[in-house]
């Protein structure tokens, strides 16, 4: 359930993020956007912990921003599988929706997520 709750929170973000910045992010729709995030999310789980492995000495010393190389990696890796329903125009900028991705979530998972722990206690 929370996987799924999850690839919807990823979904709103991508037709939020491809509505802000229109030029350098495209999608076509928001059943688009719930493939993207589905196929971010299994590429997240496949992919990103062997490009971890594989970069660990260069993670090591940026001590730790260079996991927001690995999830632009990531993000350009599904623009690739999706074709001409997701767009990224750059590394830049993936690197750049990597971050925002990145710290959205981290809010949305605090106010979402955080709650429901503290209440089990």
């Amino acid at each position: 359930m929370r996987w799924l709750l999850s690839c919807l929170i990823n979904a709103v973000l991508f037709m939020a993020l491809a509505g802000y910045f229109h030029d350098s992010f495209q999608l076509t729709g928001f059943v688009a956007a719930l493939e993207a995030s589905v196929m971010l999310s299994i590429l997240n789980m496949l992919v990103r912990p062997l490009l971890i492995l594989l970069t660990l000495p260069a993670t090591v010393l940026t001590m730790g921003l260079f996991l927001f190389v690995i999830n632009a990696i990531t993000l350009e890796l599904t623009d690739y599988l999706m074709g001409d329903a997701l767009e990224i125009n750059g590394f830049g900028m993936a690197i750049f929706f990597a971050v925002m991705m990145s710290l959205v979530n981290i809010i949305i998972q605090k106010a979402l997520f955080e709650p429901s722990r503290k209440a089990k206690k």
